[in-house]
């Protein structure tokens, strides 16, 4: 299993820089098995450069949305493979109450907001409103789950023979605990990243922060790590960084966060571009 950052919700370039070097385009992830699945999760800006690159290299695409807040399918219009006829694209994204996948989605992919009509693009396209629960795209065992974040939201949990990475890009587990961590089976999110070997999560604020934004779907850096640890996981993956920190800023942050170092996970700062081979 190969995972590639596209896109973190990444940050500012530092004062005097000329780009920003963790990257500033929003969420999206590709996942490849060795038999040649392509996952896509979620549909930020980031997705832009990954279609182009995909363009001619597939013919089955499925994208995974955790939800349709706009920085998660702000890119899907500008997915190249979309308007490939030759493709099969299917999209799967959080079930709701109210309407189906395809309605909320024709409220971004229609005028004014977008020049092309869902129904009229050449793709052979298929929406899956999610359930949570489990099902399999190819070589992958995926689990899906709702988690604290305004949505409907979901994360996901991607398994083969070899491997798990967990993706939970926009969470809250510590919404409306006294004293967080608590027991795991209360704890949002838990049941997607017990044991995993890679886990990409939410690290939106710094601690000082958090409290000003208690019910906001995001974590603290420090929440982000009690997490990791609470979860058993072997690595994990900053991400969803808040656009207003900049390069040097998340630099201190991670610094400050594995200080204390005896940390029980490895771990990378989400940066555009990287790459984790997890067979």
């Amino acid at each position: 299993m190969t995972v590639t950052l596209w896109g973190i919700r990444g940050s500012l370039a530092s004062p005097g820089a000329d780009t920003a070097r963790y990257g500033g385009n929003t969420s999206c992830v590709e996942v490849r098995g060795p038999g040649g699945t392509v996952l896509v999760l979620d549909a930020g800006t980031g997705i832009r450069r990954l279609g182009s690159w995909l363009a001619g290299r597939a013919r089955r695409i499925d994208i995974l949305l955790t939800h349709l807040h706009m920085d998660h399918i702000q890119g899907l219009g500008f997915f190249q493979p979309l308007f490939d006829p030759e493709v099969e694209v299917h999209v799967w994204g959080p079930a709701s109450t109210t309407m189906d996948l395809r309605a909320r989605l024709q409220r971004y992919l229609s005028p004014p907001l977008f020049p092309v009509h869902l129904r009229d693009i050449p793709c052979r396209l298929t929406l899956h409103d999610l359930a949570t629960g489990e099902f399999r795209i190819g070589e992958f065992r995926i689990s899906a789950a709702l988690v604290c974040h305004p949505g409907p939201t979901v994360g996901f949990r991607i398994a083969s023979d070899r491997a798990v990475a967990a993706y939970l890009p926009d969470h809250e587990p510590a919404l409306g605990v006294p004293r967080f961590p608590q027991a795991p089976e209360w704890t949002s999110g838990y049941a997607i990243a017990e044991d995993a070997d890679l886990l990409i999560h939410d690290t939106q604020f710094r601690p000082d922060e958090y409290p000003e934004h208690v019910g906001w779907g995001h974590s603290s850096v420090e929440h982000s790590f009690k997490f990791a640890a609470l979860a058993s996981v072997k690595h994990l993956v900053t991400f969803h960084h808040d656009p207003a920190h900049n390069d040097d800023d998340l630099d201190r942050l991670l610094v400050k966060a594995t200080a204390a170092g005896d940390l029980p996970f490895a771990v990378t700062p989400g940066r555009e571009g990287a790459v984790f081979e997890l067979d």
